[in-house]
């Protein structure tokens, strides 16, 4: 059978005194072929959310599309009230429960970090491959590359750091892993959540090519 287009990747996601930051490299393989070199891995799904994603890449971007509508639709059924953070994760984590356990022949394999700001402050959730849903309250690594990253991440993360000194970590954490994992490369993305909502701070692509 072909292989399946998928993300490889390292996606992150670090807690901050103001704010959450979100990190992921651009690399989409397909076996040991480089599919893309500009993969968005990291996806605004409204004013307060964002999430990065993993796995098999038709999957991610089907319960993207799903987990927005549903979310605009819940909103107007709450005459605009916005959902909590925890309440958008527990959507998708459903998604993802459903869609892996539904008979298929290409079984779901997808990963999802969930980040974003509600009245009670600002989350991050890690969603696994079965569905399940996990507050993280510190930092969260996904991807094939998360050893090398994690390792960044626990020899430097401090409790209440600065959402510069996170955009700092998340890209010294993003590079580690693209120095040694083969299904992260190419570049990196990095976005954070604070009180004035989501905005995407670093767009940088790797040249590797070769002149002489």
């Amino acid at each position: 059978m072909e292989d399946i287009k998928k993300t490889g990747t390292t996606t992150l996601g670090i807690l901050c005194k103001d704010g959450v930051v979100l990190a992921a490299d651009r690399r989409a393989t397909a076996g040991n072929i480089i599919m893309s070199k500009r993969f968005r891995k990291i996806i605004q799904i409204d004013d307060n959310v964002a999430i990065t994603v993993a796995g098999s890449v038709s999957d991610v971007q089907m319960l993207v599309k799903i987990i927005k509508a549903q979310i605009r639709l819940n909103s107007l059924r709450r005459g605009g009230k916005e959902l909590t953070i925890r309440e958008v994760a527990n959507l998708l984590g459903n998604l993802v429960y459903n869609a892996i356990r539904t008979p298929a022949m290409i079984p779901s394999i997808t990963g999802f970090l969930v980040a974003g700001k509600d009245q009670d402050g600002f989350h991050l959730y890690t969603l696994g491959v079965g569905g399940d849903v996990i507050e993280e309250d510190d930092y969260a690594v996904d991807g094939s590359g998360m050893l090398f990253a994690l390792g960044v991440l626990e020899s430097s993360y401090k409790k209440n750091m600065s959402i510069n000194d996170g955009v700092k970590l998340a890209a010294e954490s993003i590079s580690a892993s693209i120095q040694r994992d083969n299904a992260s490369g190419n570049g990196i993305n990095v976005l954070t959540i604070t009180k004035d909502g989501v905005k995407m701070i670093i767009e940088k692509e790797l040249d590797t090519r070769i002149t002489l």
